[in-house]
């Protein structure tokens, strides 16, 4: 192939740099003479371009493959025929491969990790809303470009010369390290397959290595069939267990357990990567990057100072102008000399009631047990930009009595009142105590209604009639959604005695 150096394709295209090679085909950088700027060039090799039905395959996929036009594929700009071998002109990519970013690194850092898998799965979403399956999703070819943005490349190509299953002529095509187990088995291959594919990538991006290897890639596919992942959290305790769930989800052997859509796990992700800025306070890299592309559902979970970088010096503005307004007003009183409580003041002020990071916890007696139980903490952390959440509910109906967030007190206080803050407002809620063991159901007598709440505010204070008594549990339970809405949110809750 080296002879090929320095030769023009079609009297325009200048092979300057041999970069990658295959058993199918061989990568250039080459210069476009016409337009003069560098490009990439896959050229089928010539044993390969022999074969007549292969031939064909890869032209009508050129075709195909060169329809996509999206910010994290590497785009097509040219295709043609030269000594009757056909090549593919791409967009020539400065920098290096995944892979060889996770051998310079090992494992990624958590937030960069997610990011990157949310812009593959984005250029996944758009290949399959083309019916383009990708086939060979590997962080060999996913490129990363000198701004830190990731691109995938050789779409619709391992499709087009590997349409007959794992092997062909006896050989293994490509690597087996990411294989989807219906594509090992020689099944019919789909979205679900680049999925699987995407989560073994992630796998290796979480922890610097891949969770299979063997003898041979024969070996190692068997594994993907019959072996399940070693555990990501064990390997790397910091990952978080949502993360964890959409590695094992995007990873099922079952493909009626695995993600059926690129956007259900798009939008996983994009939960995920806005939980790990919320509890980092803040991102770097490219994560940053994709926080900005995030939807507004999903950068409410995001602290001001991240989603508004300027938002400090606002805050610190706005903090002293009023200290400033108010030693004015004690000024004035003061020189009057009133020496007075306002009218209105209470004589016994209320005192919050200070809760540990874990008094938090979802109650979902009448559901499958769970409300997001990772996400309690971000409702007591002082923190109103950070928020617990509700399970999301298609047509905005709960479907049963109610779901909740409670706070365990303990030992317990008479509290007398509790605030909430909360990005949807507009849903119903009742408030209920217990002072004993946490009683299993709302229908149980242990809970004792404290206070209604219809069309809860964006800022709630709701007193409680606690007749004086002390209590260890705090329930927030939600009886209906916010109008439009299909899931709740608790930004703040805190309890004052």
């Amino acid at each position: 192939m080296s002879t090929l150096l320095g030769t023009t394709l079609n009297d325009r295209y200048r092979l300057e740099a041999r970069i990658g090679t295959g058993g199918m085909s061989t990568v250039y950088r080459a210069l476009d003479e016409t337009l003069e700027r560098p490009v990439a060039i896959k050229l089928m090799n010539r044993e390969i371009a022999s074969d007549s039905d292969q031939l064909e395959r890869f032209r009508r996929e050129a075709r195909s493959v060169a329809q996509l036009s999206h910010p994290h594929i590497v785009g097509v700009i040219d295709a043609g025929e030269d000594g009757g071998r056909p090549y593919i002109v791409f967009e020539y990519v400065e920098g290096e491969t995944l892979k060889q970013r996770i051998r310079r690194l090992g494992e990624l850092d958590i937030a960069e990790a997610v990011a990157y898998a949310i812009e593959v799965a984005r250029a996944l979403g758009a290949a399959h809303a083309r019916h383009i399956v990708h086939r060979d999703v590997k962080p060999q070819n996913v490129l990363i470009d000198e701004e830190g943005s990731a691109k995938v490349t050789d779409f619709g190509i391992a499709r087009t010369l590997d349409e007959d299953g794992l092997t062909a002529d006896g050989r293994v095509l490509g690597t087996t390290d990411y294989v989807s187990p219906e594509q090992a088995l020689g099944h019919a291959v789909t979205g679900q397959s680049d999925l699987y594919s995407l989560g073994i990538v992630l796998y290796e991006m979480l922890t610097g290595q891949v969770p299979f290897t063997g003898e041979n890639q024969v070996a190692v596919a068997m594994k993907h069939v019959r072996e399940e992942l070693p555990d990501v959290q064990t390997l790397r305790p910091e990952v978080s267990a949502s993360l964890a769930a959409i590695v094992d989800r995007a990873t099922a052997k079952d493909l009626g357990e695995r993600y059926r859509h690129d956007d259900e796990l798009i939008a996983d992700l994009e939960e995920v990567l806005a939980l790990e800025a919320a509890r980092a306070g803040g991102a770097t890299g490219e994560a940053t990057t994709v926080i900005r592309t995030l939807p507004s559902r999903t950068r409410r979970r995001l602290p001001l100072r991240v989603r508004r970088p300027g938002w400090p010096i606002v805050t610190a503005a706005l903090v002293l102008a009023a200290l400033v307004g108010g030693a004015i007003a004690l000024s004035g009183r003061a020189h009057h000399g009133t020496g007075t409580a306002a009218s209105g003041a209470q004589s016994g002020p209320l005192v919050q009631i200070p809760l540990r990071s874990d008094a938090a916890h979802d109650f979902d007696p009448n559901g499958d047990g769970h409300e997001h139980p990772e996400d309690t903490a971000f409702a007591i952390d002082n923190n109103p930009e950070t928020f617990w959440r509700t399970e999301t509910y298609r047509g905005g109906v709960l479907g049963k009595p109610g779901v909740g967030l409670y706070v365990d007190a303990s030992p317990g206080a008479v509290v007398r009142q509790l605030r909430i803050h909360t990005p949807t407002p507009g849903f119903d809620a009742a408030v209920y105590v217990a002072s004993g063991a946490l009683p299993p159901s709302i229908s149980d007598p242990g809970w004792k209604q404290v206070a209604t709440v219809p069309s809860v505010a964006s800022t709630q204070t709701i007193p409680l009639d606690t007749a004086g008594q002390r209590s260890r549990y705090v329930l927030l339970w939600i009886t209906s959604l916010p109008p439009g809405g299909d899931r709740a949110e608790i930004g703040e809750l805190a309890l004052y005695r």
